[in-house]
C-alpha cells in the first residue's frame, strides 16, 4: 500500500474517533473506492447500511465497525500511480471570437495538472462559460492550441468523451430512480454485473444519496441533483472535471459540503483529478482553489496563485454602525480611500498599517463591528475597485 493511501485511511479513522463522523465516513469511502475491490466494497457497504441508520448521537458506538473496514482496506493494499502533479491540459493563446469580434475571449494561457483546483471568477458575460466549454472541447477555438495528456496516452475522442467531464449549471432532466440511472450510466462504461451494483452503491453512499437512492429527479432538491451529477461523473473515473457554477441555487451548508467533496476528489492521493469551476461565491472559491483566474471583458485580468500572492496594501470590508466621519477620525493618516459599497464600507490603507494594527485601532476606539474581512489578497478586491 502506498504511503498516501495509508495516510488517507489512518486520517479517516482519526477523524471518526475524534467525533467528526461525516468527514471520517467520506474519507473511509474514498480510501475504499481507491481499492476497486469487490470484497472491500462489500465490507464497507455493510458498515454504510449501519451508519446511515444510526442517529448522530450514537455514531461513536460504530468505531469498531469502522476499524474493521479500515483493516480490510489496509489488507487489500493500493499502489500509487504517481499521477499527482502531472500536466494533463495545456492551452496556449486560446481565443474565441463572437459577433464578428464584438466579444473576444482571450488570449489565455493555462496549464492544468492532476490535483489542481482552479477557480474561475468574473462578472456575468465575461466569458467564464465560454472558457469552460472550450477546455471541455465542446466548442471550437478561434485561435490557439489546446492539448490533453490523459494517463492512457491516447488522447483520442474516446478519452475526451470519457476522461474529461463538463457539468453545466443547468443539469439535464433524467427519468426513473437515482439508483437505476447510475447503474445505467456505469453500464455504458463497461462495468456490469456484481461490480456495477457495488460500485454504484459506493458512489451513492459517498455523495450522501443513500437515503434518496429510490427517488426521482423531480423529488430531489438542487443540492441533491448536484450530488447526483457528481456521483454519475465519478463513475467514469474522470481525469478532468469542469464545473459551471456548481454552487448556484445551493444553500450555505450544501455549498460547503459540495466544496469539501470537490477538494477531496481533486486531491485524491491515488486518483487525483484536475478541476476548474466557475462561481460567483468568491470567498468559497478561494478556500479550495490553488489558483484563481479572474476574467474581465474576456481577458484574464489576473492569475492568482493563492499560496504565493504578491503583497498588496491592506483593503478591508467593514460593516459597522459607526459613521464615515468616525472611521476617518480613527484611522487618520493610515487611510488612503473609503467607499460605501453594497451595505459595507471598503477601506484602503497605506502600506504602513497591518491587519493586527487595524484590529487594535478598532478595539481601542470602541468601534462595534458586525462584519470584518481582509480582502487585500482576495479576488473580491477586483469587484470593488
Amino acid at each position: 500500500m502506498s504511503n498516501t493511501q495509508l495516510e488517507l485511511i489512518e486520517n479517516a479513522f482519526l477523524y471518526y474517533k475524534r467525533g467528526d463522523f461525516s468527514l471520517g465516513y467520506r474519507s473511509l469511502l474514498d480510501a475504499a473506492l481507491n481499492t476497486n475491490s469487490a470484497s472491500v466494497f462489500k465490507k464497507v457497504l455493510n458498515f454504510v447500511e449501519i451508519y446511515e441508520n444510526t442517529e448522530e448521537s450514537n455514531k461513536a458506538s460504530l468505531l469498531n465497525n469502522f476499524e474493521d473496514c479500515k483493516e480490510e482496506i489496509i489488507k487489500e493494499g493500493v499502489s500509487s500511480q504517481g499521477l499527482y502533479g502531472k500536466t494533463i491540459l495545456k492551452g496556449k493563446e486560446l481565443t474565441k471570437s463572437y459577433n464578428k469580434g464584438r466579444f473576444v475571449l482571450g488570449p489565455i494561457d493555462i496549464e492544468l495538472k492532476k490535483g489542481d483546483i482552479f477557480g474561475l471568477v468574473g462578472e456575468n458575460g465575461n466569458g467564464k462559460t465560454t472558457l469552460l466549454t472550450i477546455l471541455g472541447s465542446l466548442i471550437a477555438l478561434t485561435s490557439g492550441k489546446l492539448n490533453y495528456s490523459f494517463s492512457s496516452g491516447n488522447n483520442d475522442d474516446y478519452d475526451l468523451s470519457s476522461k474529461l467531464v463538463y457539468i453545466p449549471q443547468r443539469t439535464p432532466v433524467w427519468y426513473g430512480r437515482v439508483l437505476d440511472n447510475l447503474k445505467f450510466a456505469l453500464v455504458h462504461h463497461g462495468v456490469k454485473g456484481e461490480m456495477n451494483e457495488l460500485f454504484v452503491l459506493m458512489m451513492v453512499a459517498r455523495f450522501g444519496l443513500w437515503k434518496y437512492k429510490d427517488l426521482k429527479w423531480s423529488e430531489l432538491s438542487s443540492g441533491y441533483k448536484m450530488r447526483f451529477e457528481l456521483a454519475r461523473t465519478m463513475l467514469r473515473r474522470p481525469e478532468i472535471i469542469l464545473l459551471d457554477e456548481p454552487l448556484a441555487n445551493l444553500d450555505i451548508l450544501a455549498q460547503q459540503i459540495i466544496l469539501e467533496d470537490l477538494k477531496m476528489m481533486a486531491k485524491s492521493p491515488v486518483n487525483p483529478i484536475a478541476m476548474i469551476f466557475s462561481s460567483q461565491q468568491l470567498y468559497e472559491v478561494e478556500k479550495i482553489s490553488d489558483a484563481v483566474i479572474y476574467l474581465r471583458n474576456g481577458k484574464p485580468s489576473e492569475y492568482l496563485q493563492l499560496e504565493e500572492k504578491e503583497e498588496h496594501h491592506l483593503v478591508i470590508e467593514l460593516d459597522t454602525e459607526s459613521t464615515r466621519e468616525e472611521l476617518e477620525t480613527v484611522f487618520d493618516n493610515n487611510l488612503e480611500k473609503l467607499e460605501y459599497n453594497g451595505g459595507v464600507y471598503v477601506l484602503y490603507f497605506t502600506a504602513d498599517l497591518s491587519f493586527n494594527e487595524l484590529l487594535i485601532l478598532l478595539a481601542n476606539n470602541d468601534i462595534k463591528v458586525q462584519y470584518l474581512r481582509d480582502i487585500s489578497k482576495s479576488t473580491r478586491r477586483f469587484f470593488v475597485y
